[in-house]
């Protein structure tokens, strides 16, 4: 009937004299408000590009300097040394042009080269400045003199209102390491898993490496960093995530949670109308390139090159390799709820849906009765399974009639909505709620989640949600930005009713949400159960605990003047040795983003000074004051890695590109061959706040986030998450594999917790002391 309804906006009536159009006044309307709001974007961008174009500049110093020179030419001074007349010999001859406009315009000429010239000049002075990261090694809390006029210098050069990309330009390139550096803290790194024979074996295929082909490789990973904008990123997301053909659910897609405590109403359509409005604000934000850019110590800018494909983007399966589709001005979604797909309209006459429209929108699809059509149901498993039957599948019965248009509606979504029908959420009462939830996210029922999209959005019944994040166009900071952002505006700027609904109006003549429609042949649904049966095995296999730590954080960790992160690492150190009798190879990520297009480095955790702190805690005739000591020296080892790799100074990344070349050379290494094999049987990584100043905690201790996790990287290992929320909280995403008989995730974070606080207990006892 809606369709209908609209329908009608247009008339003709065939007569004698020809056809007698006539045309409804409020779809004129209409069309008359969404071409205005189109150019307006279209000029908003434009005004963007051109700040970012100029930028550390501004369009109004253009005019400054037409003036001053305009002004000495007035005043017969030639500031152009004869230049601005030899522009103008150089201008073609009219006798449109007096001599007087010719001068006007080669000096005009003049002064534009001149004022580019200084932009070119000021990106290329804040480029070297940015290149000096002697301050990140200093002490917290001492600068030296050297580090305050840098930074005075850099605050100066760096404008006063930066778009999100108006660093880019001048952002530095990826330093490529020296073959010894990398060989040398490859050895050191490894020196604490290795015996001694070991060692000095990995020690003779290591100088063999560096002696040769190794040079081979550098000169053309060298010529790759003069060449590229970032001689890892592109390799990194090619051979790391797109040409993998294992399943991408669990194995790299990652998940996000919502506040922990807090559910700002339980009506599952107007929680997920208030939050699409606000990521529709977001990316409206991120489109103009409005948003701020991130800035170590507020000066030190980072990249943000990885947000350009946030929205409108999927990951589209190949035979050989996947690669990433990123459309523009995307106005739907796709919705599935109870194994239906549902696309619905972002826009009407001209602007985002409000949030009283979108629930109106949301609820209509929870209330549709109709049931899904042949192997509709689990269609999103083809996901979630192999990646070369989904390609295969894809190329074989999706690529004609109402399949393609049905799934080209979903690829070119601007993002995944999924209606879940279970009720989700951290529960003190239920010791494993937290559990539950993660896996829910993770990877749900493996038939719920479109895992190709960037990110799924999933909305529980009880209207707690969540994301789930397809890994290979950005990583989890980038996710998170926008989420701190979503979280805020939900409940803190749209808000909701006493009874719970969306604020605002509701216009009740939108156009219902449109059923996509299938036609799946047997054959399809047998690839489709085929997938589902792969991924369930997976996900029945991921053993989850979310361990919440709120003895003390990372207000108390301060007060004993340690890095929290370094702390934590520690912590885990201590608690994988408990738990298995043993250390393993261990990763931590580290964001590189310092540099342009820069993603993560590897921080290797376990080291010399960690395993001589950890067997020290459990070695009975080591007193606490010399525990605490080793933990210091340990701490500081930690620090200085970590800061190592995000200067660009890390191993991985760097042996990484060098098996790369090696590969396309045709020269096999040895050594590449057994560092890249080498199992992460601790694999790490923090979820940082990063903009701190949306939602003040000590006013709302209650709206704090929960962070996020991933699946486990080894059979036999564990995979840990971990955000330091305010001065109190440190939760733990902790995962492995049921089949695992070594592992346990429940055992590990008491673990965790137990480590936590054995290293606290070394403070106490000095501080009573002092």
């Amino acid at each position: 009937m809606a369709e209908a309804h609209q329908a009608v906006a247009f008339q003709f009536t065939v007569t004698p004299d020809g056809i007698d159009l006539q045309l409804s006044r409020e779809v004129l309307k209409h069309i008359y408000i969404s071409g205005v709001t189109s150019w307006k974007k279209r000029a908003i961008r434009f005004k963007n590009s051109v700040l970012t174009g100029v930028y550390p500049a501004s369009p109004s110093s253009w005019l400054i300097v037409v003036i001053a020179i305009m002004s000495t030419m007035y005043a017969r001074i030639d500031p152009s040394m004869g230049m601005i007349e030899r522009i103008k010999t150089s201008l073609p001859v009219s006798e449109f042009m007096t001599v007087q406009t010719q001068m006007v315009l080669s000096a005009i000429l003049f002064a534009t080269g001149l004022w580019l010239s200084f932009i070119f000049l000021l990106r290329y002075i804040l480029k070297a400045l940015l290149s000096y990261h002697g301050w990140i090694f200093e002490s917290h809390g001492k600068m030296s003199f050297s580090t305050k006029i840098w930074l005075s210098l850099v605050k100066l050069l760096s404008g006063r209102r930066p778009l999100l990309y108006s660093f880019q330009a001048s952002l530095p390139h990826l330093p490529v390491p020296s073959i010894d550096d990398t060989i040398s803290r490859y050895l050191e790194s490894v020196r604490p898993l290795l015996d001694d024979e070991q060692y000095k074996q990995m020690e003779i295929v290591a100088n063999d490496f560096k002696k040769d082909p190794a040079p081979k490789f550098q000169k053309h990973l060298k010529l790759k960093s003069w060449w590229a904008t970032n001689y890892v990123s592109d390799w990194w997301e090619e051979y790391i995530y797109l040409r993998g053909r294992d399943p991408i659910m669990v194995n790299s897609n990652f998940y996000t949670m919502d506040f922990l405590y807090v559910i700002p109403t339980q009506r599952q359509a107007a929680r997920a109308g208030n939050v699409v409005h606000a990521m529709l604000q977001y990316r409206r934000k991120l489109e103009r390139g409005e948003l701020t850019p991130l800035r170590a110590l507020g000066i030190v800018p980072m990249c943000s090159f990885q947000y350009e494909r946030m929205f409108n983007t999927t990951r589209i399966p190949g035979i050989e390799t996947d690669f990433v589709q990123h459309l523009k001005d995307r106005k739907h979604l796709v919705v599935y709820h109870r194994g239906r797909f549902f696309k619905v309209w972002l826009y009407y006459g001209g602007r985002h849906l409000w949030p009283s429209e979108l629930e109106l929108q949301f609820q209509r699809i929870l209330d549709d009765k109709s049931e899904p059509q042949p192997g509709e149901i689990k269609l999103p498993s083809l996901t979630a399974g192999n990646r070369v039957p989904w390609a295969r599948a894809r190329l074989k019965y999706f690529r004609e009639g109402v399949n393609r248009a049905s799934l080209e509606a979903i690829e070119t979504a601007a993002f995944f909505l999924t209606l879940d029908d279970e009720a989700h959420g951290y529960d003190p009462e239920n010791i494993r709620s937290l559990d539950l939830y993660a896996k829910s996210l993770l990877h749900g029922k493996c038939y719920d989640r479109w895992f190709d999209k960037s990110f799924t959005l999933i909305v529980y019944k009880n209207g707690k949600l969540g994301v789930n994040t397809e890994h290979s166009w950005a990583d989890s900071p980038i996710v998170g930005h926008m989420w701190e952002y979503v979280l805020a505006t939900d409940c803190f700027h749209l808000g909701y009713t006493a009874e719970g609904h969306c604020k605002g109006d509701i216009n009740k003549s939108l156009v219902p949400p449109t059923r996509l429609q299938w036609d799946i042949p047997k054959a399809c649904q047998e690839i489709i159960e085929g997938s589902y049966m792969i991924a369930k095995g997976i996900a029945d296999d991921v053993d989850f605990h979310g361990c919440l730590f709120n003895e003390f954080g990372k207000g108390l960790i301060k007060k004993c003047r340690t890095s929290p992160d370094a702390f934590i690492q520690l912590a885990l150190q201590l608690a994988q040795y408990r738990d298995k009798g043993e250390f393993c190879l261990t990763y931590e990520s580290s964001m590189t983003r310092m540099f342009r297009e820069g993603r993560t480095e590897t921080v290797r955790s376990c080291t010399c000074e960690s395993t001589a702190f950890v067997k020290a805690m459990d070695d009975e005739s080591i007193t606490n004051e010399q525990r605490l000591e080793l933990f210091k020296i340990a701490a500081e080892k930690h620090q200085n890695m970590y800061r190592l790799a995000m200067t660009g100074a890390g191993i991985d990344r760097h042996l990484f590109c060098l098996y790369i070349v090696s590969k396309v050379m045709g020269i096999d290494s040895p050594f590449l061959k057994q560092v890249l094999s080498e199992p992460w049987r601790l694999s790490t990584s923090q979820t940082p706040q990063q903009q701190l100043n949306l939602i003040d905690i000590q006013k709302f201790p209650k709206y704090v986030g929960a962070g996020g996790g991933f699946g486990p990287v080894a059979d036999d290992g564990y995979g840990v998450s971990y955000i330091i929320v305010g001065e109190n909280l440190i939760t733990f995403h902790i995962s492995s594999k049921f089949s695992s008989p070594e592992t346990d995730s429940f055992r590990f974070g008491q673990n965790i917790r137990q480590a936590m606080l054995d290293i606290r207990g070394l403070f106490n006892l000095k501080e009573k002391k002092m």
